[in-house]
C-alpha cells in the first residue's frame, strides 16, 4: 500500500514508473531506485511484471496486478486484458523445443490462471480461457481452452533452471552456478 501511495504520488500511475525504468536515466542511481520502487510495487502486488518487458501500451488489467507473472524477454501486443494469477514465462531449459520467451499479438484476452509458457507466438483477437495451458503457437481469431493433460515419460530431462546475471548461470544446491557446457552456453546467448 505504501508503495502505490509512493508511485501514485511521483508517477501518477504504476505504469508510467514502469515505463520510466524501461528507460534509461542520465543518472544511474535514479534507475536503479526506480527500479526498487517498481520491484516493492510489484512485491506488495504478488506480482512481477519485469520492468523491461515489452508491452505495446498498458494492458487491461480487471482485478489490478494481482499474481501476475511476465518475463522482461515477453513482447505483448496492444489493448490486451490479463486477468489475475496469469503466467507469460520463458523457457531456459538447455533441452527445450521452445526455448525463448512468449510473443502475444493485440487484443488478446487472457483468463485468470492462463500459463503461457516458453517461445510461442499469439495471433491477434485470440482468447486464452482460465487455466489455459498454452504451449504451442495460437494462430488469429482462436479461441484456447483447457484441455487434457498429456504425461510424456522420457528417460532424461535438463530441469536446471537457467538465468543470465551478468553471465548465465543455474540453479543448483542452493547456489547459482555458471553454465560450463558449451553446448547449453551456444543455446542460452542465442536466444
Amino acid at each position: 500500500m505504501l508503495a502505490r501511495l509512493i508511485v501514485r504520488t511521483l508517477y501518477r500511475t504504476e505504469w508510467r514508473l514502469k515505463d520510466c525504468c524501461a528507460t534509461e536515466s542520465l543518472f544511474r542511481i535514479l534507475h536503479r531506485l526506480r527500479v526498487a520502487l517498481y520491484s516493492w510495487l510489484q512485491y506488495e502486488n504478488n506480482s512481477s511484471i519485469a520492468w523491461n518487458s515489452k508491452f505495446a501500451n498498458e494492458p487491461c488489467f480487471p482485478h489490478g496486478m494481482k499474481s501476475i507473472f511476465v518475463s522482461g524477454a515477453a513482447s505483448i501486443g496492444q489493448d490486451c486484458v490479463i486477468f489475475q494469477q496469469v503466467t507469460i514465462g520463458s523457457n531456459t531449459l538447455g533441452d527445450a523445443k521452445r526455448f525463448g520467451a512468449p510473443r502475444i499479438g493485440t487484443r488478446c484476452y487472457i483468463g485468470a490462471g492462463a500459463k503461457i509458457i516458453g517461445k510461442v507466438t499469439i495471433g491477434d483477437d485470440v482468447r486464452i480461457g482460465a487455466n489455459a495451458v498454452v504451449t504451442r503457437d495460437v494462430p488469429s481469431k482462436c479461441v484456447v481452452v483447457n484441455g487434457v493433460q498429456n504425461v510424456l515419460e522420457r528417460a532424461e530431462v535438463d530441469n536446471r533452471f537457467y538465468s543470465f546475471r551478468g553471465r548465465w548461470v543455474y540453479f543448483s544446491d542452493g547456489k547459482w552456478k555458471p553454465v560450463e557446457d558449451g553446448a547449453v552456453l551456444d543455446k542460452l546467448k542465442s536466444s
